[in-house]
């Protein structure tokens, strides 16, 4: 089963139960996902579907940082709804081992020898790891090795 028809189905499923709040999470990405297929003219894969997914949690992300610093605890919790319910069509992160290992093979693979090569690396790394680990966490961690 695609990604697409998952959320197609859970977003039927939410209707049915009545879940107000999963209903609309769901309805919204499936806008998303919808609008970047007429704007493309395309039918997205489940790896672009990923990077809309993670670019809405990053969007989440933000928002709760920014309600948190103005005092809307209301809608720090609608956010945070939102954000789990995204979360869950998400693949499984890597775990910090898993990411380093694999930045340490990309440096070795490109042959990087310092800050010059981040774009190389970093070109290798994106379609392996995007969806799977926190991309600006994976910058911290080339840039860290390549400045050894």
């Amino acid at each position: 089963m695609s990604l697409k028809d998952r959320i197609n189905d859970d977003m039927k499923a939410a209707m049915r139960a009545r879940e107000t709040g999963r209903l609309g999470t769901v309805r919204l990405l499936l806008a998303a996902v919808k609008q970047r297929e007429v704007d493309e003219r395309v039918t997205l894969d489940d790896a672009a579907i990923t990077a809309v997914i993670d670019k809405m949690i990053k969007q989440r992300k933000d928002s709760i940082s920014q309600f948190e610093a103005a005092g809307r605890a209301d809608l720090v919790a609608q956010e945070q709804a939102e954000l789990e319910v995204l979360a869950a069509y998400m693949p499984a992160q890597l775990s910090d081992a898993e990411v380093a290992a694999e930045v340490d093979a990309a440096i070795a693979q490109v042959g990087a020898s310092g800050p010059q090569d981040m774009g190389k690396v970093m070109g290798v790394l994106k379609p392996k790891l995007a969806g799977r680990a926190d991309m600006t966490a994976v910058s911290g961690l080339v840039k860290a090795a390549l400045s050894k």
